[in-house]
């Protein structure tokens, strides 16, 4: 999601949409449909399929662009991304396609994103590990006992059963050690040793043991 050409939308303004905005559905929205491809501090995303949100606001920010028209940007960018020149070596890889959400809820991810995008200090919030999982982790993964049905990693029910903390562990912070038949190298983060606290990576190391197979 969210190819931005900033430049050409400076001087643009916002149109406040915010005030009848959903930040947390906007938060959740953009987990689900725009985490896997852009790193977001707030967000906890780390993706480098497509612009880095916080690197591409924080200069504009520092200019004295405001979140109203940082709103109107993202609105403009997911209604008519910036097209990568078909024939170009990443052409087939960071693409994106226009309108990825509509309506109120392209409005509520750009509200989102604009209040936390660019912001110096943005985290995360705490969350226990069933919340952090669905978060982090059930966009690309199913697990039964969270509820999600995500197919762009393995079906962890299957492939972590049997499994011990130290394996798990080892899957969450070197993804790439051990590859699931099917499933290509780098599909999914490599940064989660540095991104999780070690009380989350702890949290959901345990929250699987518990809940695999279940």
């Amino acid at each position: 999601m969210l190819a931005l050409a900033l430049g050409g939308f400076v001087f643009m303004t916002g149109c406040d949409a915010s005030e009848d905005s959903d930040l947390e559905r906007g938060r959740a929205l953009f987990l689900q449909n725009c985490g896997t491809c852009h790193t977001l501090a707030e967000a906890g995303s780390s993706a480098d399929v497509g612009p880095d949100l916080d690197a591409s606001f924080a200069q504009a920010r520092a200019d004295g662009m405001d979140s109203d028209t940082v709103e109107g940007v993202v609105q403009k960018q997911i209604s008519n991304p910036r097209e990568v020149e078909e024939g170009a070596p990443n052409y087939s890889s960071i693409f994106m396609p226009a309108d990825l959400v509509v309506g109120q809820d392209a409005e509520d991810v750009a509200a989102y994103v604009a209040s936390v995008a660019g912001i110096p200090g943005a985290k995360p919030p705490e969350l226990p590990p069933d919340q952090l999982f669905t978060e982090r982790c059930g966009s690309c993964h199913a697990l039964q006992a969270a509820g999600t049905s995500g197919t762009t990693g393995p079906d962890l029910d299957e492939t972590l059963a049997g499994k011990n903390a130290k394996y798990i562990e080892q899957q969450i912070v070197d993804p790439n050690s051990q590859i699931t038949q099917g499933f290509g190298p780098d599909v999914m983060p490599q940064d989660f040793e540095s991104s999780l606290t070690p009380q989350d990576l702890q949290g959901l190391v345990d929250y699987l043991l518990e809940n695999v197979g279940s």
